[in-house]
């Protein structure tokens, strides 16, 4: 592949498709909501009732996840919005700046939770067993339904990054019931915040693959899945094309990738079978259904034509001289 750094803006060939996806799971985010914010509130009246750090963790989680949610719902309408004469694409990259938001704020949680379960390590206090278990589990019951509803179709980043907290709150529950569990039978408190931490880490470790992914879209990096380099040798196998450069590939949001690049042609006739052919590789190979194609011709070479038999002995013509034999 050949690269280049000729910036021009020629004439292009476009192949656009608009592709509008109705994110089923996206629906469900309104009814996620309501039902995250009412728990949350339970869970933060039993945690400080029964003391347990886990549970007023998981409810200070679950209050955070239904302000996300709630901005995931907004950020799923918006998206919707046909491209405009300001925004071309439409508004499609809220859902990643609602995804980044939303792993800001679990970062945010993550570091409050560990701080306070280092706290609770060093001054333990006692926790009410019986009333961590009862709230816990109606907490797992509550985030797996929602869990599910957040995977009831194609799901963007948008509602991975909310799915993402509820998965962290049901995590949360499980290390509650656990503490609850262990404090009831054994009356070993420390249990608590340790279990605070590891789910800590659990979360910590998907937020973190979670953000990279956004910035990547973020920063139009190339996506997952895909390399420059193979799809640049890719199309200058097709037949009639010299070289390919100036090839570049983003994600316009998590469903639709984007392509620019020029394509160097042998002969400016074959530029309808080549734009054909390659927007059939890009579609079919490496799912990129937006492309935008320029064909362009390599410097022009001076022709001369001298027959083979003069070619030793022919002098170039004297000024003025007629060229005609």
């Amino acid at each position: 592949m050949q690269h280049a750094h000729d910036h021009a803006h020629h004439a292009h060939e476009h192949g656009h498709h608009h592709h509008h996806h109705d994110h089923a799971a996206s629906r469900f985010l309104p009814l996620a909501l309501a039902l995250t914010l009412g728990f949350a509130a339970v869970e933060a009246i039993a945690g400080w009732w029964s003391g347990s750090l886990a549970l007023l963790g998981d409810a200070g989680h679950m209050l955070t996840d239904a302000m996300s949610l709630g901005l995931a719902a907004i950020a799923a309408r918006v998206a919707k919005r046909a491209p405009s004469d300001r925004h071309s694409y439409g508004l499609r990259r809220v859902e990643a700046l609602a995804a980044l938001v939303n792993s800001l704020f679990m970062l945010a949680v993550v570091g409050g939770l560990v701080w306070h379960a280092v706290e609770r390590l060093m001054n333990p206090r006692e926790v009410a067993g019986e009333a961590v278990i009862l709230v816990a589990l109606g907490g797992l019951v509550l985030n797996i339904v929602v869990a599910w509803l957040l995977t009831r179709g194609e799901a963007d980043l948008n509602t991975r990054g909310a799915l993402l907290h509820v998965i962290g709150d049901l995590l949360g529950s499980v290390a509650a019931l656990a503490s609850g569990v262990v404090i009831l039978y054994t009356g070993w408190t420390p249990i608590d915040p340790m279990l605070t931490m590891l789910i800590c880490g659990l979360i910590l470790f998907s937020t973190l693959s979670l953000l990279r992914r956004v910035l990547n879209t973020l920063l139009e990096g190339v996506p997952d899945g895909l390399s420059l380099p193979e799809v640049g040798r890719a199309m200058a196998a097709i037949d009639g094309v010299r070289s390919v450069h100036d090839l570049h590939i983003w994600s316009i949001d998590s469903h639709g990738t984007a392509l620019s690049a020029h394509v160097v042609l042998g002969d400016a006739a074959l530029w309808p079978a080549v734009l054909a052919a390659e927007r059939r590789l890009l579609q079919t190979r490496f799912g990129i259904e937006h492309a935008t194609l320029q064909p362009e011709l390599p410097p022009a070479q001076p022709l001369v034509f001298t027959p083979r038999s003069a070619r030793k002995t022919a002098q170039p013509p004297s000024p003025g001289s007629d060229p005609t034999p």
